[in-house]
């Protein structure tokens, strides 16, 4: 079969080749590309599993198992206790705190064992879980906080002081709480028999995390549980009905639990399919290089999915006598930023029978939207640049970001994909009922978008994302192959990536600008990604500033930093006489950004 598989609607999956559809206006092709495994029964879940019972499914063969371990101090959980404890922590939502369906619940917390336990306990009830960073600045959990409505905070001692002024009820990791709050023992010891069973729909929304990927400034994305189940039948496989006895062996998944459980990608990404197919997950809070190849080690890791940065830091590390032989560790995965060729095969070199796979992917789609993952997919080693291909029920177009018009293979267009994960709202179209909803559409665009509400109050913002037709445009610039692998150019809207976590700085106006703005000395300002070989991009500033003020770079930087996370500080800042603008206004960054990477070639090569 051709992996370039461009399907027309009355086409049968199992006969799909080249060929080409025509949709809104008959003059125009749109050229759809599919997965070369959408014929696999397994990508369509049964209808009605929320996302417990999906992850949960066949638990009880495996209670004698671990499920979580602590990589600091080996405390674990098997999956008999986690099963009991989120019944537990169920039944404490509903009874001490009044938890009830429909409620937000935000966690805020490092990676830690109890996490997961939180996760389900709460969507059990059919509430709503949303997890935030525990290094942002309070201001911003503050804001999100009131966005969102929350109901209840779990966090622990170190960010408590940052949820005090939420005025929400507390719950604390921690035995000795501050005054007002309460501990997590008091869910962990509720009793789990009277835990309610409340009616949950599929279509449901059970996650609310805060993403800026499309829109360049942060917004709630409401994710129902058929969502997350569509994309982890989309990448996880059925490993039971692999195996004679139907049990997966013991040992056989055991996955690094390091990238943040607060972002989608640790969550659902890393945790839920982890508990889908009953591996181990070995909980990393914090990392160091050290640490880390002692845990690959000492826990017999399988599977580790990190971000880029820390494969450079592994590729430019001189280890004394490293000795593969004592990993069992079978491969990495890297997402939240494209993985460079060079970088790739440096690190396969060092570490040689260890496969580099990568992901790229959006919350908006739930997580995973393209990736080199799929296992047992029989295409061998990913290809080194590429970020993936195309998952089972995923459906893929190049656009060109002038003329709208879909592109062929090997053409730049803005990547926009359509499938079941997509975040809630008009997201069920599919080519295989489209003369049917072309149909609607005529008669009804106009309510049709107004029900597309993916993004948590912001309908304007939504639509802007998910067109009639249920594309979601992912704002990144790509396109495939002929071997049916994706690869990122560039991204249209400039959200910078440090060290994987996304910094806003397109919008109008860009968070971080309004913030430089606001500052007394200063005229106007944009921020730039600039390319950085340690963390892929730093934030950079560049400044102008009002007649008669001299201000040192240090003070803008202290300024910004008081306000925002860690990850969105500004690195460098750039003095400039004014801010290049097109005639509609518009920031012209990319003319800032060529301006301050000559700059900073020059003066490296004169040092």
């Amino acid at each position: 079969m051709d992996p370039l598989s461009r399907v027309e609607e009355s086409v049968p999956t199992e006969l799909m080749s080249e060929h080409i559809i025509n949709e809104l206006r008959p003059d125009q092709e749109l050229r759809i590309f599919r997965s070369t495994f959408s014929s696999d029964p397994v990508v369509v879940p049964p209808p009605g599993l929320t996302l417990h019972s999906y992850v949960l499914q066949n638990i009880e063969n495996y209670l004698d198992r671990v499920a979580f371990l602590d990589a600091t101090d080996g405390h674990q959980y098997t999956y008999g206790q986690v099963l009991q404890l989120l019944r537990n922590v169920a039944a404490g939502l509903w009874f001490q705190f009044g938890i009830r369906k429909g409620d937000v619940v935000i966690i805020v917390l490092p990676n830690t064992t109890e996490y997961f336990i939180f996760v389900i306990g709460i969507i059990s009830l059919g509430a709503i879980y949303r997890g935030s960073n525990p290094a942002a600045h309070e201001s911003e959990i503050q804001r999100q906080a009131k966005h969102s409505g929350e109901k209840l905070v779990i966090t622990d001692l170190k960010t408590h002081k940052k949820v005090e002024a939420l005025s929400l009820p507390v719950v604390v990791v921690a035995e000795d709480v501050p005054k007002g709050s309460r501990s997590y023992t008091s869910l962990f010891e509720a009793d789990g028999s009277l835990a309610p069973t409340v009616e949950i729909s599929e279509h449901d929304v059970c996650a609310l995390p805060y993403s800026s990927g499309t829109t360049g400034v942060p917004r709630g994305v409401m994710i129902t549980h058929r969502n997350i189940v569509a994309n982890l039948n989309q990448t996880v496989p059925d490993v039971e009905s692999k195996n004679v006895d139907g049990i997966i062996p013991d040992g056989e998944r055991v996955v690094l639990g390091l990238m943040p459980f607060f972002h989608i990608y640790g969550i659902i990404g890393i945790c839920c399919a982890t508990v889908r197919m009953k591996g181990k997950e070995v909980v990393v809070t914090r990392y160091s290089l050290e640490e880390f190849l002692d845990i690959l080690t000492n826990y017999g890791v399988t599977f580790a999915p990190v971000a880029p940065p820390i494969l450079l830091q592994l590729v430019k590390t001189d280890f004394d006598n490293l000795d593969c032989s004592k990993f069992r560790l079978n491969s990495v995965l890297t997402a939240a930023d494209p993985l460079g060729i060079e970088l790739q095969k440096a690190f396969e070199t060092i570490f040689p029978g260890v496969e580099v796979h990568q992901a790229y992917g959006l919350t908006e789609y739930s997580c995973v939207t393209v990736s080199h993952c799929i296992c047992n997919h029989g295409r061998g080693p990913s290809k080194p640049g590429t970020v993936g291909f195309i998952v089972p029920g995923l459906e893929v177009k190049f656009e060109d970001p002038t003329s709208g018009l879909s592109l062929p293979a090997n053409s730049s267009g803005e990547i926009c994909v359509r499938g079941e994960p997509t975040m809630k709202g008009n997201n069920s179209i599919s080519s295989w009922d489209f003369p049917v909803f072309l149909a609607i559409l005529r008669q009804h665009d106009h309510w049709l978008r107004k029900q597309m509400s993916g993004y948590f109050k912001h309908p304007e913002a939504t639509a802007a994302t998910i067109d009639s037709q249920g594309w979601l445009h992912t704002g990144d610039i790509g396109y495939i192959d002929n071997d049916g692998d994706i690869l990122i150019v560039e991204r249209m809207k400039e959200v910078i990536k440090y060290n994987g976590f996304q910094v806003c700085c397109a919008g109008s106006p860009a968070e971080i600008e309004a913030i430089l703005i606001s500052h007394p000395a200063i005229a106007d300002a944009a921020v730039v990604p600039i390319p950085d070989e340690v963390a892929g991009e730093i934030p950079g500033a560049c400044v102008v500033l009002k007649h008669g003020f001299v201000v040192p770079p240090t003070e803008i930087q202290a300024f910004v930093a008081s306000k925002v996370s860690t990850y969105k500080q500004i690195r460098h800042v750039e003095f400039v006489s004014s801010v290049p603008k097109s005639p509609a206004g518009k920031i012209l960054r990319r003319v800032l950004k060529e301006q301050i990477v000559k700059g900073l070639r020059r003066t490296k090569a004169q040092q």
